[in-house]
């Protein structure tokens, strides 16, 4: 049973419960069956800028996380198992990406280039891969794609996880978001909300906020809620699932989530890891209520009426972990190789792009923060340049992305990536080279016969690496 602290919470409980309702994707319905993904994929064209014919007003922005979600678990990306009907209509709704990539291998980075627009490595904070403990996190002080769109006139929200640093130094609401609801570190038990070190992680702005139902479906209420709000000016809402995130835990299994309570109060700092726990099956149920979810918010933003008008991106926050299906690529988070790091991206905006469409395009999160402060005509702050590349003249006009380097770091690994040839330095000090047209499993290593172009782009990647913080 909920134990909610307001009113509004029992108001948000009763909004998502009809949200869900009206689209049949509560946990008592099954989710619609989506078109094969092999017929799915085929009706989809290469991507073509919907120029000159369409004019609209500055988007509401919508950007969903899935976390630590493989590159291949969406129906639409070629997972042989799991349906995800509600997330392969946004990608028939906009465009699919098949070459887009997290700005780092774990949590927290990633979600420092998001919020910052640049390499995790450009702040402290970025350092950690990911964020375990309080001694850092993203600074007040420097400009996030909240507080610029903020200062341009956006409302903002950021529902979900954080993970960006501790109360009483870091947190969403000191760092351009408005409103904030949701947990601060890097997992919670979904019941419970217990953290890593058995603390209750579950808050409403800087306060703790008591609600022990499955966290996916308290995320979905408020994200819900939000969307159907009457704004009076347009808004940016980060919308941060845990899901498929370990613990293994499923909607209404509250007996697996109990004993993982007992085990966290008893001092297990492992507990959570759940290295004992999950499978094949059970990640199948959780991204499933994933797409159930995202689908209901959808739906709420249908009827508020503001669809149209509105930008949805969605992506994972790095590659996935022991249950994900990342065939054919390999690797998976934490690594640097194509699975660790490519993740599945969808990105729809009715009023501006047509749907059903493709991108080979190789982007990366820092591209999505330039993306979108340009498509609401806000301004990247001058003392803090973007490490990303706008693509919104490609996405509204056609206009071609130059050709330029993808780049990343992390302890023991380094990557780069520039048009089809990827340079990857894993741990064990080999520097390889890969063609990615041919070899996307990173298997057939180009170093011996092109050491021209491994030493052109190892020379790259030091440039880049050179203007960054120590570890």
């Amino acid at each position: 049973m909920p134990t909610p602290l307001s009113r509004r919470a029992l108001g948000g409980a009763a909004a998502g419960a009809a949200a869900a309702a009206a689209l049949g994707t509560g946990p008592a319905h099954a989710a619609p069956a989506s078109a094969p993904a092999d017929a799915a994929r085929a009706a989809e064209r290469p991507f073509r800028a919907a120029h000159p014919r369409r004019h609209s007003r500055r988007p509401n922005i919508l950007v969903i996380l899935g976390d630590d979600l493989g590159w291949a678990d969406l129906s639409s990306y070629g997972s042989p198992h799991i349906r995800t009907p509600h997330l392969d209509r946004l990608a028939r709704g906009g465009v699919r990406f098949t070459d887009a990539y997290s700005g780092s291998a774990t949590c927290s980075p990633t979600r420092f280039s998001l919020y910052t627009g640049r390499y995790p490595g450009r702040t402290k904070g970025g350092l950690a891969e990911p964020i375990a403990d309080r001694s850092v996190g993203l600074e007040p002080t420097h400009p996030t794609l909240a507080s610029l769109l903020r200062d341009s006139g956006y409302a903002t929200a950021l529902i979900g996880k954080w993970h960006c640093g501790y109360l009483p130094d870091y947190s969403p609401t000191k760092s351009g978001w408005d409103e904030f609801f949701g947990n601060f570190g890097g997992a919670l038990e979904y019941y419970s909300k217990l953290g890593l070190g058995g603390e209750y992680d579950l808050y409403e702005g800087d306060a703790p906020y008591k609600d022990l139902r499955y966290y996916t479906r308290i995320l979905t209420e408020r994200a819900s809620e939000y969307v159907s709000r009457d704004h009076d000016r347009p808004w940016l809402l980060n919308l941060n699932f845990t899901t498929p995130h370990w613990p293994w835990i499923a909607d209404g299994d509250e007996e697996a989530s109990a004993e993982i309570v007992r085990r966290v109060k008893a001092g297990d700092r492992s507990a959570l890891w759940h290295q004992d726990g999950g499978s094949v099956e059970k990640y199948k149920e959780m991204v499933e209520d994933l797409d159930r979810s995202i689908g209901t918010v959808l739906g709420a933003l249908r009827r508020s009426g503001r669809e149209q008008d509105t930008l949805v991106l969605f992506a994972s926050d790095n590659g996935g972990e022991r249950f994900s299906y990342n065939w054919p690529l390999a690797g998976n988070k934490g690594s640097l190789q194509e699975g660790g790091i490519r993740v599945p991206t969808i990105l729809r905006w009715p009023a501006r792009i047509d749907g059903g469409q493709v991108s080979g395009l190789p982007v990366f999160t820092p591209d999505w923060t330039a993306t979108l402060l340009d498509l609401a005509g806000a301004r990247p702050h001058p003392a803090h340049p973007l490490d990303g590349t706008s693509l919104a003249g490609h996405l509204l006009r056609g206009a071609e992305v130059p050709e330029r380097d993808l780049f990343w770091r992390v302890r023991g690994e380094r990557a780069l990536r520039r048009g089809d040839w990827k340079y990857y330095r894993g741990k064990s000090g080999r520097d390889q080279l890969f063609d990615l047209s041919s070899d996307a499993r990173e298997q057939a290593d180009r170093a011996p016969v092109e050491q021209a172009r491994l030493a052109g782009l190892r020379a790259a990647w030091e440039r880049i690496d050179a203007g960054l913080l120590r570890y």
